[in-house]
Parts: structure tokens; sequence; C-alpha cells
């Protein structure tokens, strides 16, 4: 079974500065932090702010690429979890026809933003990720950062800081 997923948030594991995207499950309070690439985050930044660029961007062109041959992205699905490493497939509509495309979950986030099709978390990955979180202590690591994190946020200078606004 497949649980569908919001985005809750980005925010930066303070010990290495790699950016995680957090999927929340809209039927419990578990959220799913998936570390991601700086690249992959800055997409999902920008989608969820709105931000357009002068140009458009990676997960822009495979979009209108995706629209230019008549398809439509349906869904993403994080299927997989292996070695920790995540899986997901893109699910397009072509003519009529499911067509499955093996993606990183970063990049099918990315793209499932710009689309506006919902995103899905398999029930086994969510199950058997170490890293699943309640609502509740997402809320206060938020709150309260730890004496690393407090470190971390003095030395980061202005651009780094602004890289991830909610």
């Amino acid at each position: 079974m497949d649980l569908e997923v919001k985005v809750r948030g980005l925010i930066l594991d303070p010990t290495n500065n790699s950016p995680i995207v957090i999927l929340k499950d809209l039927t419990s309070e578990s959220l799913l932090p998936i570390w991601i690439g700086v690249y992959e985050a800055n997409a999902i930044a920008m989608e969820i702010e709105k931000s357009v660029a002068q140009r458009p961007m990676t997960h822009d062109l495979v979009k209108n690429i995706v629209d230019q041959l008549g398809a439509s992205v349906e869904r993403v699905v994080i299927n997989d979890l292996v070695d920790n490493t995540f899986y997901a497939l893109l699910e397009l509509n072509l003519n009529g026809s499911k067509v499955l495309i093996d993606s990183r979950p970063s990049d099918a986030i990315a793209l499932a933003l710009r689309s506006d099709c919902p995103i899905f978390v398999s029930e086994h990955v969510m199950q058997n990720s170490k890293n699943t979180i309640s609502s509740l202590e997402f809320e206060e690591m938020e709150q309260k950062p730890t004496k690393e994190e407090d470190d971390w946020l003095e030395d980061a200078d202005d651009e780094e800081s602004g890289k991830y606004k909610m």
C-alpha cells in the first residue's frame, strides 16, 4: 500500500550541511527525512516558494518535455529502500498508457511539485526507514537547536542561511 505524503519542509543537517527533505504522511504523524543534494534541495525550495528562474531549470525542462510530448505526471512513488538508498518511480500517463520511470526521490519530488501531482511513499519504505520520526519529534527538533546546530547557525553566512527559506 502507498501512503500519500506532502513536503513538510527542508532543513539542513547540522553535522554535514546536507539538505534534508521532510515528507509527512497525510494519515498519521509520521515524517520521513530523506537526505538530498544541494541542487535538488534548491529546485524543491524554488518551487515551494514559487520562485521563477530566468531560464528553465532541469526539473522545469523535464516537465516541459513531458508536457510537449502530450504526457502528464500522474504521481510519484518512493517505492524502495536498499542499503540506506531510497528509490522512486515517476508514473506518467502517455495516451492512456501508464509509463513508469526510475528516478531519485529528490528529482521525483521536484517534478511532482512542478506538476502538481501527489507524492506517495510505499508503506514498507516508511516502516523500514530507521529515520522515520513523528511530527512531535520534528517540532521539538525545530524548536530546540542542539549545541552543534547553534554553532553551525552562528558560522553560516547570509548567503547559505537564506538558501532554504520556507
